[in-house]
């Protein structure tokens, strides 16, 4: 399942989603996130699973577009560092 975690516009979607068979919580990108956006919780969307998984802080969601901008900046093509740290497709961005 695909949590996302963000919002919608008129200048576009911005969103942090998490594929949540592919997050295993191990949290290795909490302490990437140079903003610290992101926190470990109970799975919510999957109460069987007995793995945690991330989830974008509530105070982060509705500006998800300003908080990354800090790592958006840093080269088009370059690779996130809460990507970068996690298991493949983990985390996506959606702009």
């Amino acid at each position: 399942m695909i949590a996302n975690f963000g919002y919608k516009d008129g200048s576009g979607d911005f969103y942090i989603s998490i594929d949540t068979d592919k997050c295993n919580g191990c949290g290795d990108c909490i302490p990437a996130c140079p903003v610290g956006l992101l926190q470990i919780r109970e799975n919510e969307y999957d109460p069987m699973a007995d793995d945690n998984m991330v989830v974008v802080l509530e105070e982060h969601r509705k500006k998800i577009k300003y908080s990354c901008a800090p790592c958006k900046n840093e080269g088009k093509d370059s690779i996130l560092p809460c990507v970068k740290v996690c298991l493949p497709n983990a985390i996506t961005h959606s702009w």
